[in-house]
């Protein structure tokens, strides 16, 4: 991916080194794995545990503590490429809501480093990357890159890539009302019945984030050989069916919440090759 002489985004709030007392400290995709586990073990809906799509509101209080963090250098240019790919959404997703007769409202990517706090109750290093629709904020420990990589084995720049794509498109559907509907949805079913709402929102989000791709590539000839074969290679890991395999050893499609291997890669790819949102409309969809 081309990206070092891009424009990075302003609207990045680097956390790292604040610790919150008693807050788990790391983890990656490892711990997550096992916290995974556990989840499909006692039946527990990981969205609830993770703050992985709506999480509920967090009131615990907690404080914060400020410490000094040295990044090393590759996680430096880590948090520079996270600010280009933030950038190139900002400029995508201005151009697309505009065709559309609306406006974008940028969000806020946050750093951190083992645990944060956000208007959706607290996560961990853990919980990979979300979107906290509370408070408009999209959080990532880049120490998940390296799970990403090595445990997950979805090497390359635009994997990553992909994983904020993804995370920015739960924002568009905040802007957007979508997420807002599915969660009004939530109280009303049950929660098979909701898995299967979610895993839908979920492969809109990989749709759009082939949307991203498609017109940052237009706008800004980002793209080069291989990158979209790496984000289809990590949609293909991170589906629910390969991490409940990883997990525990079988695969129950009724706690799906993201959607399968399958599912994840073509949605992505449609989103790619059609480079319009209107064709993401996952809740009409007859095939997923």
């Amino acid at each position: 991916m081309r990206w070092k002489d891009s424009r990075r985004s302003t609207n990045v709030e680097d956390r790292r080194g604040r610790r919150i007392p008693g807050g788990a400290k790391g983890g990656g995709i490892g711990i997550m794995l096992l916290a995974l586990a556990g989840m499909y073990f006692f039946n527990i809906d990981p969205s609830l545990i993770m703050n992985i799509g709506n999480a509920v509101q967090g009131n615990s209080p907690a404080t914060q503590t400020s410490e000094p963090y040295q990044a090393t250098p590759e996680e430096q240019e880590q948090a520079e490429f996270v600010a280009v790919v933030l950038a190139d959404t900002e400029d995508v997703w201005s151009q697309v809501l505009s065709e559309n007769g609306k406006t974008y409202q940028e969000p806020t990517l946050v750093l951190f480093s083992g645990s944060v706090k956000s208007a959706c109750g607290y996560a961990q290093a853990a919980t990979g990357p979300f979107y906290c629709p509370g408070d408009r904020k999209v959080y990532i420990d880049l120490s998940f890159y390296k799970d990403l990589q090595k445990q997950l084995h979805s090497p390359g720049d635009f994997a990553r890539a992909y994983v904020v794509a993804h995370e920015i498109g739960h924002h568009v559907q905040k802007l957007l009302g979508i997420s807002d509907q599915v969660d009004q949805a939530r109280r009303k079913l049950s929660k098979k019945d909701f898995n299967k709402v979610s895993v839908r929102l979920e492969l809109q989000a990989d749709c759009f984030a082939g949307v991203w791709a498609n017109r940052a590539d237009r706008m800004h000839a980002i793209l080069e050989p291989g990158d979209i074969e790496e984000a289809l290679n990590a949609a293909s890991n991170i589906g629910d069916d390969r991490l409940q395999k990883q997990a525990r050893g079988y695969v129950t499609p009724d706690s799906f919440t993201h959607g399968s291997s399958a599912q994840r890669v073509r949605w992505f790819n449609h989103g790619f090759e059609t480079g319009d949102i209107n064709s993401c409309n996952t809740f009409n969809a007859k095939k997923l």
